[in-house]
This record gives C-alpha cells, structure tokens and sequence, in this order.
C-alpha cells in the first residue's frame, strides 16, 4: 500500500459488489416478480466516484476495505483498469460489501445492502499519509469515525472536505464540522435540523456547521445549494432513463472535478447535473460515465427537467434562517 504518485483526489468510503436486477415493477409485500436481466458489477458511493475523476483526467486514490473473496478481485481489477490508485485493507476469509438492486421499468432502484461487521474501516486502519498529498478529499458517513478522521487530516492539510451523505448516521455531528462541500440526500436536511422548508434547511445547516456550500440534490428535481449568502439552483437533465444506481456518486465527482477546474458554482452544479443524468442511460452505477465532451454537449444541447425552484423567490436566507 505504498503511496505511488501524488493525488488530486483521494476517496475514503464505500465499494460494493452490485447484483442489478432488471423488473417490471417493485413488488409488492409478499409479492413475486420475475427478472428480466441480472447484472453483477462492480459499485459503491466512493469508489464510483474515483473511477468517475479519474476516467476525466484526475489522479485519484481510493481508500477502503475489502474481503478476500472472488469480489474483491473484480474490485482490484475495476480500480487497475480505470487507473485509480487505491490502498486496501484485505480481512481474510471475509466476503466483500454487496448491494442488491431492484430496477424497475422507469429505471428507478431500490437497493438493499449487506456487509459483514469486519468490513467496517476502522480509524487506527488509516494512514495519514494516504491522505496528506490530495487536493480534494471525498468521504461517506458509512465508518463515521474513520471519515471523521480522514477529513480532520485534511482540514490539517488545508485540504477540502466533500461529503455524500444520505443518513444520520451515530456520530454524524462531529463529522459535519469537518466538511466544507456538505452534498446530501433531499431527506436528510430535514432528519437533521426536524425542518421540511430546504430554503430554511440549507442555511441552518450551513450556518451550524460553517459549511462553505450545502445542497441538497433532488432527483428529476436538480439541486439546490446555499453558499452563506445566496441560494443556488440546476435543473435536472433529461435522459432515457435505464438505472438510476449510482446517480448521486457520479454528481459528487463531477462536483469534485468542477471544483478543481476552479469553475464558477452554476457551471459545476450544471456539469455534475449532466453527468449524473448521462450515467443513468446505462445499466449499473458506473455504466454511463461519459467523456468531457459528451456532457458539455448535454449542456449546451440537453433538454431539461422543470425547475423545482427558483431562487428569486427564495426568501433571504437570513428571514429563511429563523
């Protein structure tokens, strides 16, 4: 697990072993359906995400945790074919993460997960060094206590802190603090501040925990971002939905790569839009990462989603605060 080259990007989080299952519609309980199409491919939040940046010109590293089965070498594997360097932590006799996932005719993914207890990344497992040489950090609220070490070193560093956060996961309030990127679910906003309104979420967030941006990404919806003085807003983009598995790991290294081009807010949040929504054409979380080019012509070309908000109507965030 030497540390080969220094990275723009390093990722502390998730892989999984993805069982896709193609279905007409999600049964019901204590229902039966039949499969149209089963795919076993490689996923998970972090990981996806360091294939993504690195498939668009970054050098990434992945840091996480993997078993000793025939899974963990369809990982390695993955990673060594997309070029991302990664430093893994191997339990012997051990199976590896998986998630299986429902997709039904609309393209839309109900995901179940499983791991063994051994899997969990443990802070004494980390080293500081697989951290110290990146530009960005990306982490996951999965091994809170390993992300709330990882993003300490990085603010030691001076290095930014992304998060992809979907739960309140135990321990959640002493990770936030460290985060500067806070990217999360629609829900979780209001799990956390027991406040529906995102015009009023956002900030409050962002306010407690001195964020320099919180968003929150809504599906067909878009995202919605508050930066400490104003609101920001990007409209979905339409697409042939197949699978929408991995849709939010693929916004997350499009943001992490608008943020290293040193792009204008609006760009990035478009750019990660489009790149999310062109992943979501293709089977599989990493099935649809595209080339630059291809979501710069979505961009300029695509059709949208309505937009959900606008942010000429959002009170001011200091009244939405309250």
């Amino acid at each position: 697990m030497t540390v080969k080259e220094p990275a723009y990007v390093v990722g502390v989080g998730l892989n999984a072993t993805d069982t896709i299952l193609s279905v007409p519609q999600i049964p019901a309980r204590s229902g039966k359906v039949e499969s149209t199409a089963v795919r076993i491919l490689p996923g998970g939040q972090v990981a996806t995400a360091m294939v993504a940046c690195q498939t668009w010109g970054l050098r990434t590293r992945y840091v996480g945790k993997l078993g000793d089965d025939a899974a963990a070498q369809v990982h390695k594997d993955a990673f060594a074919r997309a070029g991302v360097e990664t430093c893994l932590i191997t339990v012997p006799n051990c199976s590896s993460q998986q998630s299986f996932i429902l997709v039904d005719s609309g393209g839309e993914r109900t995901a179940i997960g499983w791991r063994e207890e051994r899997l969990a990344l443990q802070p004494s497992e980390l080293k500081r060094e697989w951290i110290a040489d990146a530009r960005a950090l990306l982490i996951d609220g999965y091994d809170m206590a390993a992300a709330t070490t990882a993003a300490a070193w990085a603010r030691e560093a001076g290095i930014p802190v992304i998060a992809d956060l979907d739960e309140a996961y135990a321990g959640i309030d002493e990770l936030l603090p460290t985060i500067d990127y806070l990217i999360v679910s629609q829900g979780l906003p209001q799990r956390l501040c027991r406040e529906s309104n995102l015009a009023k979420s956002l900030p409050k967030l962002q306010g407690r925990y001195s964020s320099r941006l919180v968003a929150a990404t809504l599906g067909s919806g878009g995202v919605l971002a508050y930066d400490g003085e104003r609101f920001h807003y990007a409209a979905a983009f339409r697409v042939a939905v197949a699978d929408t598995t991995g849709a939010g790991d693929i916004f997350h290294a499009g943001f992490i790569y608008s943020l290293l081009q040193d792009w204008p807010l609006q760009r990035s949040l478009d750019f990660s839009c489009a790149a999310a929504a062109l992943n979501c054409s293709v089977i599989g979380a990493r099935g649809g990462i595209c080339g630059i080019d291809k979501i710069e012509a979505l961009i300029a070309q695509g059709e949208k989603h309505p937009q959900a908000w606008d942010v000429n109507k959002i009170l001011p965030a200091n009244s939405a605060a309250e």
